[in-house]
Formats: C-alpha cells, structure tokens, sequence
C-alpha cells in the first residue's frame, strides 16, 4: 500500500486533475449550425476568439471536476501568427485521412489521484507551418500517407523548444505547476511563456449566472486572486516577476459575427492580440476572467529555463521556499506507486511502455459536459437554435445528461466519449485505480446516460448508432481480476450486482431491436469496425433486404456468455440469480445454433467448406448471399467463450439440469456447439460457438503470415486481397474490398479509420484473452503450427504469448534500435525522441507503424495489461 494507494481513499485528491480538453473547437456540441457541419461551425482558427458552450481546451490543461477554474500553458516563439494556446490539427474535410493533430505531445506520466502529472511538448523555434500542413494534406490522395509535422522538415536542425509541464499537489487544493523549456538548437532563442488561468463562461448562457460571475483580480505583491460563488477563493502565486495580463473570457462577436463587443469586455484572444499585435485589448485594471502571467525569456543553447507557478486555497508568505522538495515527494511516491504495479521480471524499456501508456490513460480523462435538450431547445439567454436540429443529430436522447470526469479514447480526436472504447478503456485503468474503473462502467449505464429503451449512446456523433456490447465482458473482468488479486477481501459484489441490472436492459434492447427476423443472427450496422464491410454495413437496402453479421452475432453470444457467467458468480450469493443464469445460458445456445447452423438449405454464417465464418446478406425474396471476404468479423466467434469450474457447477445444480435438458431435448444444438459435458483439464467445462476442430481451422488462417498473421499481431483482413481483392456485385454495381495495411483509401466514415488491414489493440487483445480461455480447457494436448508453415507446434496459451510479444513489440525497442510503432523516420533515433511513445489508434499490418489518432492511449492502452499478462503466464 504506497502513499498513492492511501490517496485513492479520499475522494478530494480526485477534485483536481488534467480534466482540460485537448480540443473542444469542431464537436458536436459546440455546433449551433443549421446543417450539422460542427468541423465549420467553430473552426481552429475561430477557437482563440469564441467562448464555449460546453467545455474548454488547453495545452497541459488541469482543472477542478466541474470545470469552473482551468489551468493550462500558452506559448509563442516569436514567429508565429499566433499564440500557441491551443494543439494545431486538421478538421475531418482537410485531412486526406480525415482530421489528425499535427503537433508532437506526450503523455509521460501520471498518478490516478492526479498528485503527479508531467507531459511534453515539442515547440518548434521557427513560424509554426500551419498552411502548409493544411495545403500539403488536401493535394495529397486518400492512396497518399498524411503529411506529418516531422515531415516538414521544422525539427531536423534541432530548432525546438521541448517544453515539460509538470503538476504536483501538496494537497487537494494546493498545486504546483513547474514549466521547464530546453532549447535544444545550436543558437540562443526567445521564447515567450505564459501560463494561463481562467473561468469556464457559464454566465453568457444563463442571467442567473451572470449575477455572480467569477473574476481574477491582481495584487500588488505580484498573485492573483481567482473568486468563484461555488468554488471559493484560489491564489495564483508566480515565481520571479512576470507581467501579468487580463481578459474575459468571453467571445470576440466583432471578429466572429461583425458586431460590436460590449462595452467593458476584453475578448478571449485579447492576449493573442497585444502580445503580437500591441493592441490595446488587454485590461489595464488587471481584473476578468482570464489571464496569463507573460515571461519573456531568452534561453541560450542547449540550456534551459524554468517557471513556477502555485494555486492554493491557503494564504502563503513563501509558495516557493518547498516547492521542489514537495515536486520531489510526489515524483518519489509516483515512482513507487509504478513499482508497485510493473511485474517484476519485465523489461526497463516494457516499464517505460507500461507507465506511458498508463499516464497517457490517466491524462485523457475529461471534463464532459453535453446536455442534449438544452443544446436542442437554446438556453435562455441565448438565440435559440436553428429549428433544423429538433429533426437532426441526437434529437431522441433528449433524457441524455452529462456532466462528469470521463475516459476518453484522444482528448484532441476523440474529445467524446465511445461506448465499446470505454469499456477497454476500464479494463486498463483498473490495473491502477479499480474504483474509478468501476464507476466509469456503471456511468455508462447510468439512466441519463442509457437511452430508456435500453440502447447505450455509441459516441457523439451518432448516440443512435452501436458499438459492440462489450460491457458486460469488461464488468466481468474487473470484478474478478480484483478479486484474485485481494483474495483476503469482501468481492464487490453491489458492483456486479448493479452494473448486471442495467445491462439486463441494453441486453433486451439489442434482442428486440437488431434481430430483424428473430432468427437469433443479429445485424448491429457499423459495430464500430467502421470499413470493414464491402459496403457501408449502415446501409438500408431498398428493397427490404440486410446484411446479417457475423461479428453482430457473436458480440451477442458473447454478451450472453458474460451475463451467464455474472449471474451465476451472484447465484453464489443469493439464489434468484440462477434463473438469470439460465435465461443467458439459452440465449447463447439459440445464437450459437443460427449462426453454425449446417445441411442443405443452412443459411448459418459458418461455412464448412472454408472452415470461416462470413456475413450474409439475406434479401427480401428469402434468398441468402454469403460475403466470402475474410476479415476479422469471421474471428470474433471465438471470443465468446467461457470455462466453467467443476466447484462453480455443483454449487448451481438447477443451471446444471438446464444445461442437460438442452443436450437430451435439443441436441442439434449440443451438436454445432462446444460439448459443455465433455471435461476438459481439472473438470472444466467449455461454452463456446467453437469445438476444437473449428478453433484449429480458423487457426489455421489466422496464424498464417500469408493472412492474418504480422510480425506484430493479427490483421483486421487476410493479406491475400492485397493481390487478388474480393469482389461483390449487387443491384449492378461492383463493391471491392482490398487489403490495404495503413490509411484508408475509402472515403467511408470519413476516411479516417481503416478496418481493412491494419492491426488494431482492442480485438487481438480479446482473442489472446479468448485464446487463454480456451488453453484453460484444452491445457497442453491441444496444440496448433504457430506460424502456420513452420512446423513449430504451440499450446494455446503460447500462441497467445507469442501474439502478446508480437504486440507489446510495436512500442519496445527492436534490434535495430527502433521502435516499429515510430514509422521510419530518423528524428526518432534521436535521444530527445526515441522513448517518448504514442500510443496510436492503430498500426500498419505489415511494418507496425502507428496510424491514425496519435493519442488512443484509451484502447491501445491496453498494451499495459499485456505486459503484466505477459509474466503472469
């Protein structure tokens, strides 16, 4: 029990953290457009001149849980246009890939009470190239990779600031801010640092608000003191003597809309504006709602310089006299708390990956705040919105109110929340606060967040849309990884008993709503695979007809399987629950039926002579047409799985009769199913869709480096449609699906996401658990080749091994010094490069480099748990 262990106990030290959004310009919520265009309605360049709605962002942002008073960092060197206040990226139209932040940040470190923080920024010396990333990006093609910050050549003489931003509390309402910027080029260079304090605007919305508005005020001996009605009175405090500067946090509605300020107001770019223009937009009255204490420094090559600044609700004669004893404190308890946690046996470099990813994690939560019926109908001191919405986007989830500290999958791509990255997003963080894991889960299904029909909301964009229902699977794992792990411990069982009652619901929302025929094969739509399918698998086909799925139906086998298992873990406790049991039980068996369902006129979605399970596209006549396209919504039948102890079954001796009632009164099913009264290693008992000779046979292929296989995990579609792409042809028109292993080259979803190749975390992460599953009921006589063609025979539980290698690979040093995710360039040989990582959304299925969002750390995050799973072995 570290120090930092004892601080997750006091729900105070979580009141502050780096809840600041990374982006807030280009969201959903911020949008008041008539057309729904968010990407326009507030644009990057707009966001330094308009106050928010919902929410703020920063550079290193920190704030309290309700978001009232933020911190963050602003910069300029000099050259820029403008004042580095906010991360620079692409909107979804100007990416060739879709948006992309084109900065280079890292999350380094973090503790999940927020008493250490420290973070990364590399801010180059020379004018900021903003026109051309956006000009170079949009001529290049979707077949073209993006056009990175690296790749403009601003880094390659070493002409950067590398500016850490470190936070530490000395207690919950005491923290220290330490900004260390090195110049790492051959030549003296000036660099203007501002750390910035300011209010969210809540009062421009509402007249009650407005009666009690916030303010900073400065002091003669140089602090500021920063007075809100609900959070009280904080005291900036600033080492040495910067100049300190005053604005309102309020919109520029000349610039924006062409109409005067009103008079008294100070604009949010105010700063921007007199610090690079000279202007006269700055309080002289040192007084408003937003202001930044100015340092003008000049830091000689290859040395540094470092700024302190302290927030504290106490009166202090000295704030620095222990400020870096007290940074020292809390960077030794942050070391302990992560030797606490890495296995010991592990690597230096796997720990260095461990604590990124973990920090990278702990720095995504986010202070998220949409109300949807307030953002329908106006607020009252607004205009009110465009009458177009009340028919447009989310306008059935009028019940959906947030306002909470949430995970997020990339505070600057993903500023909103996703249902099934959520969920892995739990999995990891419980490695290191397993209450905050927990109470992310049940926040999910909370009822202002669950729709009252049951569905969960996907992501902002579309809360009617679905992700895979991987709650349930999630909830599981974290109640009993805590419970192995505190053997000596009360189980939470009101956890698990509450988290099953609400996805009870979502469970019967998915059985009424996407299983069109009741057949027990389910459609789900997009699943979150995004292009995956052929064709938009969102698609409504005229004349009545739909694509049945493979990785829908399985989703939903493994839905009932971890509900299965959740109710019978309860029934332990209390006797009710062995009826939910079996209820789940059935729903699996009925699934698993429909989709390896055999004979003449089959039309299940396994496929004997391929040994591989496909969608099927059923039309309206009654005709079924199979998608005999590879890809890993055939591989996701093996994660619906589970492994019953002999111990749990004598305990439930009426789910043991049910069991047996369908093996003598409904034996086709016992049949096309694992045979559950087989035993397996210790008495084990196998739930599966699979029995052994089809597990090899999907083995087959996805051990085959002609496929599935890559140096550096399992692709999302075989590497055999890179020469020879598959072809559909419906209604006349040819679909083609090829291998593609990085970017997209389809315009679906956007194009910023590809499911047609590369590696991504969340679903290898799910078959080397499944694969672990299996291994636990076979044990050691079941072996399979490994890589197919090598005539190396492995166990299960090694393949899984040499698949967790193969992915915690991507990120650890390999034997040509580099890292695969960091792509080719040679910047990140540099020593001021190479073990700074980013966690990416996905990986390039033949070399590894990372794709997509530079930040995922919420799913591909799980590279932490592997590690540990690594030795665990």
């Amino acid at each position: 029990m570290t120090t930092e262990h004892q601080r997750l106990h006091d729900p105070a030290w979580r009141q502050w953290g780096p809840y600041v959004s990374d982006r807030q310009w280009g969201t959903v919520r911020e949008d008041y457009s008539p057309n729904g265009d968010a990407w326009n309605y507030v644009t990057h360049d707009k966001a330094r001149s308009y106050a928010y709605r919902w929410g703020e962002e920063g550079i290193a942002g920190f704030c309290d849980h309700r978001q009232r008073l933020c911190l963050a960092v602003a910069l300029w060197n000099g050259q820029d246009p403008i004042l580095k206040e906010r991360f620079f990226g692409l909107a979804n139209s100007e990416g060739n890939h879709g948006e992309d932040v084109k900065e280079l940040y890292f999350y380094l470190d973090a503790t999940p009470s927020h008493s250490y923080q420290r973070m990364l920024y590399k801010y180059p010396q020379q004018a900021f190239p903003y026109g051309w990333l956006v000009s170079e990006n949009r001529r290049r093609s979707r077949q073209d990779p993006e056009f990175e910050l690296l790749d403009t050549g601003i880094f390659d003489q070493d002409r950067y600031f590398d500016v850490f931003v470190e936070y530490a509390k000395v207690n919950p309402h005491d923290i220290l801010l330490t900004i260390t910027a090195h110049n790492r080029g051959p030549d003296s260079a000036d660099l203007h640092l501002l750390p910035t304090v300011w209010f969210r605007n809540t009062w421009a919305w509402d007249p009650a608000q407005a009666a009690h508005k916030p303010s900073l005020v400065w002091h003669p001996d140089g602090s500021v003191m920063a007075t809100h009605p609900d959070l009280g009175q904080y005291i900036v405090y600033t080492d040495g003597a910067p100049n300190w500067l005053f604005c309102d946090n309020e919109s520029n509605s000349e610039r924006l809309w062409g109409q005067a300020n009103r008079a008294g107001v100070y604009p949010k770019d105010g700063i921007n504006e007199h610090l690079l223009h000279g202007a006269n937009t700055i309080n002289p009255a040192r007084t408003g709602t937003k202001a930044a204490a100015h340092y003008a420094l000049t830091i000689a090559a290859s040395t540094s310089a470092t700024v302190r600044i302290r927030l504290s609700k106490s009166v202090l004669t000295e704030p620095f006299a222990d400020f870096d004893t007290l940074v020292t404190q809390r960077k030794a308890d942050a070391n302990a708390f992560y030797e606490s946690i890495h296995p010991r046996q592990a690597t230096q470099d796997e720990k260095l990956v461990q604590r990124q990813a973990l920090g990278g994690m702990l720095w995504n939560k986010q202070y998220y705040h949409y109300d949807v019926t307030q953002w329908l109908h106006g607020d009252p001191a607004g205009p009110p919105p465009p009458r177009q919405r009340l028919q447009g986007r989310n306008h059935t989830w009028e019940h959906l109110i947030n306002e909470d500290i949430i995970s997020m999958p990339d505070k600057w791509e993903y500023p909103w929340y996703a249902a099934w990255d959520w969920a892995f997003h739990c999995v990891t963080l419980a490695m290191v606060d397993p209450a905050l894991a927990k109470q992310q889960l049940l926040l999910l299904t909370n009822e202002w967040y669950m729709h009252p029909n049951g569905q969960l909301p996907a992501y902002e964009w579309s809360f009617d849309d679905v992700n895979p229902p991987v709650q349930a699977w999630a909830a599981w794992r974290i109640y009993h990884d805590e419970k192995k792990q505190h053997p000596d411990h009360d189980p939470d069982l009101t956890f698990l008993r509450s988290i099953f009652h609400k996805l009870m619901l979502n469970f019967t929302w998915w059985v009424n709503r996407k299983d069109e025929l009741g057949n027990n094969i389910f459609e789900g739509g997009f699943l979150g695979l995004d292009n995956i399918g052929v064709f938009d698998r969102n698609t409504v086909l005229p004349d009545g007809s739909h694509l049945e799925q493979a990785d829908g139906t399985s989703w939903m086998a493994m839905y009932a399987l971890n509900m299965m298992r959740i109710a019978l873990e309860l029934a332990r406790h209390d006797a009710v629950y062995i009826d939910l049991a079996t209820k789940y039980f059935d729903h699996f068996l009925y699934i698993a039926g429909a989709m390896t369902q055999l004979g003449e006129n089959s039309s299940g979605l396994w496929d004997e002579t391929d040994g591989f399970f496909y969608d099927q596209l059923r039309f309206s006549d009654g005709r079924v047409e199979k998608m005999r396209v590879r890809t890993m919504v055939g591989l996701i039948p093996l994660c619906a799985v589970e492994v019953l102890s002999d111990d749990l079954l004598h305990e439930c001796e009426s789910f043991v009769n049910r069991m047996r009632w369908f093996q003598q009164h409904r034996p086709e099913l016992y049949q096309q199913v694992s045979r559950y009264f087989e035993p397996g290693v210790g008495e084990k008992r196998l739930l599966s869709l699979l029995r052994g000779f089809r597990i090899k046979s999907l083995l087959t292929r996805i051990l085959d480096e002609h496929e599935f296989l890559s140096l550096h995990g399992i692709r999302a579609v075989s590497k055999v449609y890179q020469a020879h792409p598959y072809e559909f042809r419906l209604d006349g028109t040819t679909f083609q699906l090829a291998y593609t292993p990085a970017e997209s080259d389809s315009g679906m979803f956007g194009g910023n996401s590809n499911w047609r190749g590369p590696i991504w975390m969340p679903v290898n992460y799910l078959l080397i658990i499944s694969l672990q599953r299996f291994y636990h009921y076979f044990g050691d006589s079941f072996t399979v080749e490994c890589p197919v063609g090598s005539g190396q025979m492995l166990t299960l539980n090694e393949v899984a091994i040499e698949l967790t290698d193969r992915l915690i690979g991507l990120f650890t040093t390999n034997e040509d010094g580099l890292r695969p995710t960091f792509g080719a360039h040679p910047k990140w040989r540099d020593p001021h490069f190479r073990d700074y990582i980013l966690f990416y959304e996905y990986f390039h299925g033949d070399n590894g480099r990372g794709v997509g969002a530079s930040h995922q750390t919420g799913w591909t995050g799980l590279v932490a748990d592997l590690i540990s799973r690594k030795y665990r072995n």
